[in-house]
């Protein structure tokens, strides 16, 4: 279990995240159309997994906005960004913000993200919504480089998570 803030009370996530260099889980999300996807879907592109609880917050409109800005000058990545918001509620944010660098990805249906990756909320107010994270994969599948943001009102380190891509 991590611990983590929000606002500066602890809460807790159900685990840690996965370790660098492992085979990253993979995982079943719905994408804005109600379809599935995996994460097997996209090997042979770099991943960026920004996860976050909602995009109705404006710490994490913000993660997507520049995830968004970053994503359009990245080559052979792919951003996809993840909650437990309804595909609905992504879809008009995206609309309603021009994003279209990113795909938006939503764990709402069984929860298995938050589980297989240690990022669902385990108490708190936001139990069982996904902890603010980062973890990026290489094109084989394995974890390159995570981030579980200690204060969940705080954004992720954008800088830290686009230079393990370079290396």
């Amino acid at each position: 279990m991590a611990s983590v803030t929000l606002k500066g009370n602890e809460i807790h996530t159900l685990g840690t995240l996965p370790a660098t260099g492992v085979k990253a889980p993979d995982f079943q999300l719905t994408k804005n159309d109600l379809s599935t996807v995996k994460l097997s879907d996209y090997e042979g592109s770099r991943v960026v997994l920004n996860i976050f609880p909602s995009v109705d917050t404006g710490t994490c409109a913000q993660s997507v906005r520049q995830f968004n800005k970053e994503a359009a000058e990245l080559d052979n990545t792919i951003v996809l960004c993840i909650s437990k918001d309804l595909p609905f509620a992504q879809a008009r944010f995206c609309g309603a913000e021009g994003i279209e660098n990113v795909e938006m990805l939503s764990d709402f249906k069984d929860g298995n993200f938050g589980k297989g990756y240690s990022v669902a909320f385990s108490d708190g107010p936001l139990a069982p919504l996904l902890s603010r994270a980062v973890v990026v994969v290489d094109e084989k599948g394995n974890v390159l480089y995570t981030e579980q943001v200690a204060e969940t009102t705080e954004e992720p380190n954008y800088k830290a998570a686009l230079e393990a891509l370079m290396n």
